[in-house]
C-alpha cells in the first residue's frame, strides 16, 4: 500500500500512475457553465436617411467549459494529478499538502522491524483479498472489467506469509487499520462505484511505484535483500499498468462530470487508510 504522507519519499510514487488523481483536494463542480447563445435585434435610423432602417444582430460566442488538470489525457491522469497534490513538497515537486498532524511529518529515521512488517503484510493481504473479491463478484458490471489484470496481489502475499512462517515467525491476525479499510471498501463497493474505483486505482498503482521502493528498503535492512513475491509481477509491469489505465479511462467516459469529481474527492480517504497500514511497518 502506498501513497501516504507519513513515509516520505515513499509515495512520491503514485506513479507514473504513474496513479493521478487530480483535484485540488475537494474538487467541486467549479467549471464554468456554458453561456446560452443569445441574439438581440435592434433597429435604428441612419442620419439623413430616415426612410431606410437597418437591423443589426449581436450574438455572443459559446464559452468553452473549463478543463480539469489532466483531463485532456484521460481520467487516469486526473486521478494521478490529485494524488500528487496530496503529497508534501518534500515528497513530490507537485505536492501541495501542508503538514498539520505529527504523523504526517516525514520519518527521519527508518527503522522497520520484522514484527511490524508482518503486520503490514497481513493487513495488506486483507485489503487485497477484499478488493479482488469485490472485483470477482462484480456488484456493478464495470468491476468485471478489472478481473485478471495481472496486478492482483493476494496470492503473492499468501506465498510471502508462508515463507515467513517457514522461517519460524508467527503470523499475526489482521489489525485495526486493515480491518477498518476492508470493511469500508465493502461498504462503498455495494453503493458507490466511483468511490470504489478511486481506491482500486490508488491501491494498485501506488504499490507498483512507491510500494516497490518501500519493499526494497525493507529488504535491505531486515531481509538480507530478499525480494518478496509481493513486489514481483508476471509479465511486463509497465504494460500491465497501461492496460488498466486504458480500462479505467474507458469506464470513466460514461461518467458525468459530477461522478468524476466524486471519484477524485475520494482520494484523500484512500491515502488516509493506506497510510495507516503502511505505518505498521515501523510499529
Amino acid at each position: 500500500m502506498a501513497s501516504l504522507t507519513s513515509i516520505s519519499q515513499s509515495h512520491t510514487l503514485l506513479k507514473k500512475p504513474n496513479f493521478t488523481p487530480s483535484i485540488p483536494h475537494n474538487l467541486s463542480s467549479s467549471f464554468t457553465p456554458r453561456d446560452f447563445l443569445f441574439s438581440k435585434t435592434q433597429s435604428f435610423k441612419l442620419p439623413q436617411m430616415a426612410s431606410r432602417s437597418y437591423v443589426v444582430s449581436a450574438s455572443t460566442t459559446e464559452t468553452p467549459r473549463k478543463r480539469y488538470p489532466g483531463e485532456a489525457k484521460g481520467f487516469v491522469e486526473e486521478m494521478r494529478f490529485v494524488a500528487m497534490k496530496l503529497h508534501t513538497k518534500e515528497q513530490a515537486k507537485e505536492g501541495e499538502k501542508e503538514v498539520k498532524q505529527p504523523e504526517e511529518h516525514p520519518v527521519r529515521k527508518w527503522e522497520p522491524s520484522i514484527d511490524g512488517y508482518l503486520k503490514f503484510l497481513v493487513d495488506s493481504k486483507l485489503v487485497y483479498d477484499t478488493l479482488e473479491s469485490i472485483i470477482d463478484e462484480a456488484a456493478f458490471p464495470i468491476y468485471a472489467e478489472f478481473r485478471n489484470t495481472g496486478l492482483e496481489r493476494s496470492e503473492k502475499l499468501a506465498k510471502d506469509l508462508q515463507w515467513f512462517e517457514e522461517q519460524g515467525y508467527a503470523i499475526p491476525k489482521p489489525s485495526s487499520p486493515g480491518i477498518t479499510y476492508a470493511e469500508y471498501l465493502k461498504e462503498i463497493s455495494d453503493k458507490d462505484p466511483q468511490a470504489f474505483i478511486c481506491h482500486f486505482y490508488n491501491t494498485y498503482f501506488a504499490h507498483s511505484a512507491g510500494g516497490r521502493m518501500i519493499g526494497k528498503k525493507v529488504a535491505q535492512q531486515i531481509l538480507n535483500n530478499r525480494e518478496l513475491e509481493f513486489y514481483k509481477w508476471d509479465g511486463d509491469l509497465s504494460q500491465l499498468l497501461q492496460n488498466v489505465r486504458d480500462k479505467l479511462n474507458k469506464v470513466a467516459e460514461s461518467w458525468t462530470r459530477d461522478e468524476k469529481n466524486h471519484c477524485l474527492e475520494e482520494t484523500e480517504k484512500s491515502f488516509k487508510h493506506s497510510g495507516e497500514i503502511l505505518r505498521l511497518i515501523l510499529s
